[in-house]
């Protein structure tokens, strides 16, 4: 009996052992493993077909612009499956996002290859604008959501009469720059594309202030916190769609759409005449030329605009013209789509500026003046620099401005 007792005794004792042994080899491993020993990237091939996937279903070896994505920290595996799997847009958005995709990255990724970006920041196009002419409620605007301030230091021309936030190629090219200042700050593409998000100045006192050189490392606003996740999921969304069970056709970039240029270094008064002169019409132009706000181009220093529209007016541009007017549509106004047969069209055409002088005569108003000569008021003002709290004085020489051929 007694050792019947004893043996029953020492079992049990064994099984607390064995328990014990279990919780601190564990315990051990957790600590070592998330606390001390830094992150390190799997070596599976980041390639266009199913991933491989870990335990979390994340793909293996994620990489931003070659540089490998830590994959075994759980904060850094929280939020990617966060971005990857939280979102119900995958599935309902991908067919358009695809489309959009095949048309607009022939213009991209040229430009991102000359100016030596990487092409990884295509989406970055992507999940600020799904590649179309948005504005957000901050005021960023176009394919990159660039605000006007950043815009101008950029080299792009904002104001009431142009947007060039809003031309896909000058974006892009403003974009790179932007990027590029980034990656000279930081030598590293990661934070080159927080840096788009936050500032340059922002991540700069956020690496500063927590003393660290790394983007995964920072505590940084949500927004910003996510975004680098973000690009990494449409990556894989387009490089390997099946990872979200989704079935891609075969992927073809369209063409681009070839265009006739058309060299304007004056001011246009009316656009719907300026149409005429290139056998166009107002709409056309206005909608692969978003760039030009109103349907005036005034011009006092005589710089040199490009107005474009395509060689083969038959085509079917719907798809095209509803990205470049934004998500939201546009004015559909005198919507004809100009000649149908054997167009002939310069490459440029030679625009004049011609003058009026007109001197304003006691209660005479800015309105009337504008009325008389048929342009707009806001015109008079931005071409004798009146604001717009100010009116003309009795005897001053107003200058009213016109194109002709």
């Amino acid at each position: 009996m007694f050792l019947k007792n004893l043996n029953i005794f020492l079992n049990k004792n064994k099984i607390i052992l064995t328990l014990t042994f279990l919780i601190l080899f564990y315990s051990i491993y957790f600590v070592l493993k998330v606390f001390i020993y830094p992150p390190f990237s799997n070596q599976v091939s980041y390639i266009q077909t199913n991933f491989n996937t870990s335990s979390i279903n994340i793909p293996l070896n994620l990489n931003f612009c070659g540089e490998k994505i830590p994959s075994n920290n759980l904060e850094i595996q929280h939020n990617l499956e966060k971005e990857f799997f939280n979102n119900t847009y995958w599935k309902s958005s991908s067919a358009v996002l695809f489309a959009k995709a095949q048309k607009w990255f022939p213009y991209i990724e040229p430009i991102l290859k000359q100016q030596g970006v990487p092409s990884d920041f295509k989406y970055l196009a992507v999940i600020e604008s799904h590649l179309s002419n948005i504005v957000s409620p901050a005021g960023a605007a176009g394919f990159w959501q660039l605000v006007p301030n950043s815009a101008r230091a950029y080299d792009l021309e904002v104001n009431s009469f142009i947007d060039e936030r809003y031309d896909v190629e000058k974006s892009t090219l403003a974009a790179c720059k932007h990027i590029k200042d980034a990656y000279a700050q930081f030598n590293n593409w990661t934070l080159a594309a927080a840096a788009y998000n936050m500032g340059i100045g922002g991540v700069q006192q956020a690496l500063k202030k927590q003393n660290t050189d790394n983007y995964f490392s920072l505590l940084l606003n949500a927004e910003t916190k996510s975004f680098v996740y973000r690009i990494l999921a449409y990556k894989t969304l387009f490089s390997s769609p099946a990872h979200f069970g989704i079935k891609q056709k075969k992927w073809n970039y369209y063409n681009k759409i070839p265009m006739q240029n058309f060299k304007v270094d004056s001011s246009i008064t009316n656009l719907s005449n300026f149409a005429k002169h290139i056998k166009s019409s107002k709409s056309i132009i206005k909608f692969f030329n978003p760039w030009l706000i109103q349907n005036t181009l005034p011009n006092p220093e005589k710089k040199t605009y490009t107005i474009k529209i395509p060689k083969n007016l038959k085509a079917d541009y719907s798809s095209y013209i509803k990205d470049l007017i934004g998500e939201d549509g546009g004015s559909t106004e005198d919507a004809e789509v100009g000649p149908q047969n054997n167009l002939i069209l310069n490459d440029t055409i030679s625009l004049t500026k011609k003058t009026i002088y007109h001197v304003v005569t006691e209660n005479e108003t800015l309105i009337n003046i504008a009325n008389f000569y048929e342009v707009k008021e806001q015109d008079l003002r931005y071409w004798n620099n009146i604001s717009a709290n100010n009116s003309p004085i009795t005897g001053q020489t107003l200058s009213i401005i016109y194109y002709v051929k």
